[in-house]
């Protein structure tokens, strides 16, 4: 498999008659810890190449399966034309034998709305349209999963979220162990819907259109309340780092789920919400002692916060959202 790098994009471009004769401008972007993404700009074209990579870049050793960007692919395609236009890139090229793809570029003024979030800027609106999008693509695939059967094969989500997230946080914290087994025999067994299995705010590119959804290669056909928690774990970490300004961010929670449940019919909203907590509380923990912490929370108080409402969380079992808002409150207050 040829390594795809910024220096040898263009010729392997020209090589596959992807890019016309003329200058080709090709530089590294920096999503993420399993691909190589790359910006390639020519004349009159933008666009991204995307190469799977088979050990990540973490602190611990982690590895996955290169073909899971065949995935990726095969999942855009289905998405593309039952979200708005820009969500989903459109898939441009495919070259399987070296795991590589090339897709539309998002908008000029995009940006990682990580990014925007750990600088503290909150916008209602986007989280409101995040919710709406996540809700539309559960609903739109809920109602037709014959349509995802091609997807049934959920290894890259298992070598990508299960072991790192959920096994590692039994191993890690004994204390929730025999709490997260049900949740994650759940989590192994339902098919209902499509679960993108990445649902955060560093795959979302914030522009004047709405946003661009990048990052599809966990998706799979499965339990689609685990988006629900995963999404809303990287809110309430952002919370965390800017705890004097958290209702701004539980704000951004509340909005969420606005837009979500406007969408969604296929369950009740009462068991969505419930189930989408008990993720939320197993992805907090494992963004702490997981395979991949995040970098944005070094001083141990506030990890210890995020600790005790994940433990809280798994242990008590709580319904309601705001139930879990007025428990990180309590904890958050300690920080003031």
């Amino acid at each position: 498999m040829l390594e795809l790098t910024a220096d040898n994009a263009p010729e392997y471009l020209r090589s596959k008659g992807w890019v016309s004769a003329g200058p080709v401008h090709v530089s590294s972007l920096g999503w993420g810890v399993s691909n190589a993404v790359l910006r390639v700009e020519t004349d009159d074209r933008l666009f991204v190449l995307k190469q799977s990579r088979p050990q990540l870049r973490t602190r611990d050793a982690w590895f996955s399966d290169l073909n899971r960007v065949y995935r990726e692919q095969e999942v855009m395609e289905l998405l593309h034309p039952l979200l708005p236009e820009p969500t989903v890139p459109e898939v441009l090229h495919v070259d399987r034998d070296n795991n590589i793809f090339a897709m539309s570029h998002a908008p000029p003024d995009a940006q990682v709305w990580k990014e925007t979030l750990l600088a503290g800027q909150v916008d209602l609106t986007i989280g409101e349209h995040a919710g709406l999008i996540l809700g539309r693509m559960h609903e739109a695939t809920a109602s037709e999963p014959a349509r995802l059967e091609p997807f049934t094969n959920a290894t890259v989500f298992d070598q990508l979220r299960v072991e790192p997230f959920y096994r590692r946080v039994q191993e890690r914290r004994p204390e929730v162990a025999a709490a997260i087994e049900p949740i994650l025999e759940r989590l192994l067994t339902r098919k209902e819907a499509l679960c993108h299995g990445d649902y955060s705010p560093k795959n979302i590119l914030t522009h004047a259109q709405g946003f661009t959804l990048v990052d599809y290669e966990t998706a799979h056909f499965g339990d689609p309340s685990m988006d629900l928690g995963f999404f809303l774990s990287h809110l309430v970490l952002k919370a965390v780092k800017h705890h004097a300004r958290r209702e701004a961010y539980f704000e951004l929670t509340r909005a969420f789920w606005r837009g979500y449940e406007g969408e969604v019919h296929f369950r009740t909203w009462s068991e969505l919400q419930a189930r989408g907590i008990e993720h939320f509380a197993v992805c907090a923990l494992a963004r702490i002692d997981g395979t991949s912490p995040v970098d944005y929370l070094p001083d141990e108080e506030e990890r210890e916060c995020v600790r005790r409402l994940g433990r809280r969380v798994l242990l008590e079992a709580p319904v309601r959202w705001e139930t879990v808002l007025n428990w990180c409150d309590a904890e958050l207050a300690s920080l003031d």
